[in-house]
């Protein structure tokens, strides 16, 4: 069969499964599986092999069991650049997109990364400003090995350490920025099977009421920001009052809430004295 009718077919199974968006999902599956560009596949007129054919019943198989496509394929395609992704990582988001955007808005030489998962949020930043420095930390020495190597791959210099927020981190930085475990414990069970059952527990939830992280990560900015230095983080879209409280009683001033494309309240900004 050619690329373009396994596309077919494939969409079509995954829509009876029921799984969402299954043309763009069939599309990255079948490119995975025939080793070409998703944007090749309806124009590709190759007939697959047999190993290429078992290969994508494997991958589709993975999909009807709900594991994200990113994980299925391996990567994902986030700001400019194609990110490795692991059952260990978060998938980079486009909603974390905003994230990145507010902080290359701000003036800033040097940047710490809280939870930094795949890398993505750190490495899109350092890539857009290759003459700033940037820091790394994460709890999951397996999630610290994928944005190591996100960061060889892609040629961009970091360092990464493992930390628990600041407690390894040394010295002052001109913005921190982080997308931290804000999904409260008993909104887990409403998630879909996606994110509930295949991405890392620890880097979705703080086990309690989803704004844990930002209270230790504003207590302790202040301390880690160079005067005038800003603290950026991703928020879920009903945190912003909360987390806005958070920065400004540990006094952060000029902060901001910034919505996600969607319109959605996404990314809290503040200054730091």
């Amino acid at each position: 069969m050619t690329p373009a009718a396994l596309l077919a077919q494939v969409a079509d199974r995954l829509s009876r499964a029921g799984i969402p968006d299954p043309q763009s999902d069939a599309r990255r599956l079948v490119a995975h599986a025939l080793g070409i560009a998703p944007e090749r596949v309806r124009l590709s007129d190759r007939e697959a092999s047999d190993a290429e054919l078992r290969a994508l019943d494997a991958a589709i198989a993975a999909r009807m069991a709900r594991q994200p496509v990113a994980q299925i394929v391996g990567w994902r395609d986030f700001w400019k650049h194609r990110f490795t992704v692991t059952r260990d990582t978060l998938d980079p988001r486009p909603d974390t997109e905003t994230l990145v955007a507010a902080a290359l808005d701000l003036p800033w030489r040097s940047v710490l990364d809280l939870g930094t998962g795949t890398g993505a949020i750190l490495l899109s930043l350092l890539g857009d400003r290759p003459s700033a420095r940037g820091t790394g930390t994460d709890l999951s020495d397996a999630a610290l090995a994928v944005a190591r190597g996100n960061a060889d791959r892609l040629g961009i210099a970091a360092a990464f350490l493992r930390s628990d927020w600041f407690a390894a981190v040394e010295g002052r930085f001109d913005l921190i920025v982080s997308n931290p475990p804000y999904i409260a414990a008993d909104e887990m069970a409403g998630l879909g099977p996606e994110v509930r059952d295949w991405e890392p527990r620890a880097a979705l939830t703080d086990e309690g009421d989803g704004l844990s992280a930002y209270r230790a990560i504003a207590a302790g900015a202040p301390a880690h920001l160079t005067p005038g230095g800003w603290l950026a983080v991703e928020i879920g879209p009903s945190q912003a009052s909360a987390v806005a409280g958070l920065m400004e009683a540990a006094g952060f001033g000029s902060v901001r809430v910034l919505p996600d494309l969607d319109g959605r309240d996404r990314v809290v900004t503040g200054r730091a004295g």
